[in-house]
């Protein structure tokens, strides 16, 4: 087993969260970049500066293994990377998390509890089957709406109300709140006019797809709302990428 020693690059909570369960586990971490470390994380996603990010990977090695998000970026273009935005297990646990928050995002100025609350979810991928499964767990009357026949059939299988996305603009009038989940233009302004006056209207995808003024931007939910199980979840993910290349030796 290589000798391993961290340096988690500061500007988040979920970083300093993750450092410290590396050290829980028995790995070292560094204080501060040097010639020493063998292992870089960087913020999941990666959002430093370009010049900021070259200072640092001049005070660390060229073999380092560089952890992060969204590090397709010509700074880090001959370093080893693992995209953890690009790993199944750290993407599904992540959108596990990003439903928690969500939850705790609308319960803030929702002034009614979830059952029988009436709730429409944008798009069936991993955030969206997630927030679903909670929002029934808690007695929600729970729609999906999703694009594809495959997806909708499935939805109504498991005991959700499927909408077609294609197809909003006049049912949009049920719903309390509307999550949004699909990463490019799904409402427009037009279409959310239909929606019920006192309709809350939460944004999760990472491009925003409703188009009001009275949108609440809920991106980049477990960094900012969950810190300490975002970075848990980057420590766990690192290791186990760690183990599995070391186990490839």
């Amino acid at each position: 087993m290589e000798q391993r020693l961290f340096f988690a690059q500061g500007q988040s909570k979920a970083l300093d969260y993750a450092a410290a369960e590396l050290r829980k586990r028995g790995i070292a971490v560094a204080d501060r970049p040097s010639k020493d470390v063998t292992h870089l994380l960087l913020p999941v996603p990666c959002a430093m500066a370009s010049g900021e990010l070259e200072q640092l990977l001049d005070k660390l090695p060229a073999d380092i293994t560089v952890f992060g998000g969204r590090l397709n970026r010509p700074e880090l273009s001959g370093y080893r990377c693992a995209d953890l935005l690009e790993n199944e297990m750290y993407l599904a646990r992540n959108a596990q998390i990003t439903a928690y928050c969500a939850m705790k995002i609308a319960a803030g100025p929702l002034p009614v509890t979830w059952e029988d609350c009436p709730v429409l979810i944008v798009g069936y991928g991993r955030i969206g089957q997630c927030l679903a499964k909670l929002l029934k767990a808690m007695g929600a009357e729970v729609a999906i709406a999703a694009r594809k026949e495959s997806h909708r059939a499935m939805i109504n299988a498991l005991g959700y109300d499927a909408e077609d996305t294609g197809k909003l603009d006049f049912i949009l009038k049920r719903y309390r709140v509307i999550f949004n989940t699909v990463p490019y233009p799904v409402l427009s302004k037009e279409q959310l006019v239909h929606c019920r006056p006192d309709c809350l209207k939460i944004e999760l995808a990472s491009q925003p797809g409703m188009d009001a003024d009275d949108v609440i931007d809920a991106r980049g939910l477990p960094g900012k709302y969950a810190p300490e199980s975002s970075g848990r979840l980057i420590a766990r993910t690192v290791l186990g990428l760690c183990a599995r290349k070391e186990a490839q030796i």
